[in-house]
């Protein structure tokens, strides 16, 4: 079968392996659509935690083409997607629900061949039957919005907070649709693109800010937020957004960072103004939440789909530079 392996940091290409054929208890899924996220770019670039070579590729849709022992559940030509965690399930953390934290985490695109392939082999157990009504693409968002909802849950949003949000990526138009069903009374959205902001306040925000204005568009905000949040992952945008930070504020890092990153705190204020600082990393069971919530039309991904390219395009997306308009790109088999 055809797939893209990167062989190791900035090296990649698109080349025949051995097909993935399914052992008991898996499935294999032909895929169709593939989302490509900062995690990928991370791995191309040798910033993450994947070994090489690898095929990446963690947020996919397809069909059932084969299935191994022991699975009854899915048939042959069934639409499905799939949560990619690979939680041992027997360790502390997952024992006690914090199976992101897993002592033998894996994930598939991530430590073991993902989705950026013509199939993909999975565990059954991870797989979801998608409706007719849902596209492969939408059915291809379910992953990242399942990290938004670990996210929000991670943050216990309070009905009535002030919000500032930096980013308006893909990652972030999910946050901005998901924190005003919480009830943030203000949602401030930072952002380089004009065209995303705009997109922001039609979605949710209740004010867009171009990172070049920030100063002057927020002098009004002297007593900070109650909650802070970075979609980015950019150490320069998470330690101007700590500036922003009120009394008794809870910080949320959702965007993934260069794995060696840090940035300046000052611990005074983290001590002195109670401040709450958390991380949210991946998925913690919260795979089937996201896909309710989709499903039931509560959150709209169609629009945050930017455009489909190839398989051998995928590999000078990654290499960059990347149009800073776009928002989900997404791989189309």
């Amino acid at each position: 079968m055809k797939a893209l392996v990167v062989e190791k940091p900035y090296t990649a290409s698109v080349k025949e392996v051995p097909y993935p054929k399914p052992g008991a208890d898996e499935v294999t899924i032909k895929v169709e659509n593939i989302g490509i996220c900062g995690t990928d770019i991370h791995i191309f670039q040798g910033e993450f935690l994947s070994p090489y070579p690898i095929i990446p590729g963690h947020e996919f849709s397809g069909t059932i083409y084969e299935v191994g022992e022991n699975v009854q559940d899915f048939e042959i030509g069934e639409r499905v997607t799939a949560d990619p965690s690979l939680f041992c399930g027997h360790c502390e953390f997952c024992l006690t629900n914090r199976g992101n934290q897993c002592e033998n985490w894996g994930a598939i695109g991530n430590t073991v061949d993902g989705s950026m392939a013509e199939y993909v082999k999975v565990p059954s157990g991870n797989v979801v039957t998608i409706p007719d009504a849902m596209s492969f693409g939408e059915a291809a968002f379910i992953e990242p919005m399942a990290c938004v909802v670990h996210g929000m849950n991670r943050l216990n949003l309070q009905v009535g907070n002030k919000v500032i949000l930096f980013g308006a990526g893909a990652m972030g138009q999910q946050l901005i649709q998901s924190i005003k069903m919480a009830g943030a009374s203000e949602l401030v959205v930072v952002d380089l693109s004009q065209d995303k902001l705009d997109m922001a306040f039609e979605w949710g925000a209740t004010k867009g800010v171009l990172s070049e204005n920030i100063q002057s568009e927020l002098r009004d905000y002297s007593n900070g937020f109650d909650v802070v949040i970075d979609a980015t992952g950019i150490p320069k945008v998470i330690e101007q957004a700590f500036q922003y930070m009120g009394k008794t504020a809870t910080y949320l890092q959702f965007g993934v960072t260069p794995k060696e990153a840090t940035v300046p705190l000052d611990t005074f204020k983290l001590y002195n103004d109670d401040w709450t600082i958390l991380g949210t990393m991946a998925i913690n069971h919260t795979f089937l939440p996201a896909f309710e919530w989709v499903k039931n039309g509560r959150i709209d991904l169609k629009h945050i789909i930017s455009k489909e390219i190839s398989l051998e395009e995928t590999i000078d997306f990654l290499k960059g530079p990347r149009n800073p308009d776009d928002l989900k790109v997404q791989i189309k088999l």
